[in-house]
């Protein structure tokens, strides 16, 4: 499909018509705040996420895997399943984030709950709550923390991006998919020369910055995501597909990305997380049930 962008000539003032954005029509608003009433549930352990598993959600899930992996037991935590199909303008996830975007966590291990939003913000306040995966010597942190924050500038290019217009726009544009997707390769460059001589992000070590830029391009990297792997020819990227094999057979890693997990195999979705035996008794092929709403 083709589109004719120069017949389009931009109003003086912008207005809302639901119908020009495409398949998100039904979610997307220019205004923030809720749309009803709806409260979210607590479990009993401190943590308590309400998320999707996807490539932000996954972060926060492997992080939490990761941490209880290497025996930090306040880390335990209940992940509730928030659906993007309107879910997220409850009031009740609006109070926890006023964003309306997964991941959302609540910390109610103290005395006054503590709300956290933004994934990278939630890696951050989950690493030095628990001291982990975040280095200290100050070279080793700060290259810890660019690599972070190259994932929070870098991914909108990816996903709002490249993937909006190669996979879910109304009308395929040329020039905004040329665009995003030079962009794109240009990250995977960016992510391939410095794999190329260094382990993990950071260096030698795992952390969380590994644990943020895994979820967007080592799936690109498998072309699990918006069916661009062959478009993009990811399979060039050498250093990356070695960094995303080693990142996907860690045990937690593989756990947390089934967290709140609504697709694929049904052995791989558990909906909802509470307890560590979750993974072996209530994924989708042993229960069968619908995903909540």
């Amino acid at each position: 499909m083709t589109d004719d962008t120069s017949a389009y000539e931009p109003p003086k003032v912008w207005t809302w018509n639901k119908e020009s954005v495409g398949r998100f029509a039904s979610i997307n608003r220019p205004i923030a705040g809720p749309t009803h009433d709806k409260e979210l549930p607590v479990g009993r352990h401190p943590l308590q996420l309400y998320s999707l598993a996807t490539p932000n959600g996954v972060k926060v899930t492997v992080m939490l895997e990761e941490l209880l992996a290497a025996g930090h037991k306040g880390a335990e935590y209940d992940a509730w399943l928030i659906k993007i199909d309107g879910n997220q303008f409850g009031s009740g996830f609006v109070a926890v984030n006023p964003n309306s975007k997964i991941p959302a966590l609540m910390d109610r291990s103290g005395p006054e709950p503590i709300r956290v939003f933004e994934s990278g913000s939630i890696l951050v306040y989950l690493a030095e709550k628990f001291g982990a995966f975040l280095p200290t010597d100050v070279k080793t942190r700060a290259e810890t923390f660019s690599w972070l924050f190259w994932q929070m500038g870098s991914a909108p290019y990816l996903g709002g991006g490249f993937g909006h217009f190669y996979a879910y726009a109304p009308t395929k544009i040329e020039y905004a998919i040329d665009r995003f997707a030079m962009e794109v390769k240009r990250q995977l460059d960016v992510l391939d020369r410095r794999l190329a001589d260094n382990e993990y992000l950071a260096g030698d070590v795992y952390t969380i910055a590994d644990m943020a830029v895994w979820p967007w391009y080592g799936s690109l990297a498998k072309g699990l995501l918006y069916g661009g792997g062959e478009f993009l020819s990811v399979q060039d990227y050498k250093n990356v597909q070695r960094w995303t094999d080693a990142i996907a057979a860690r045990p937690a890693v593989k756990r947390g990305r089934m967290v709140n997990r609504t697709w694929g195999e049904p052995s791989s979705q558990l909906h909802e997380r509470h307890e560590a035996s979750d993974f072996e008794t209530r994924t989708q092929d042993k229960i069968g049930e619908p995903a909540a709403s």
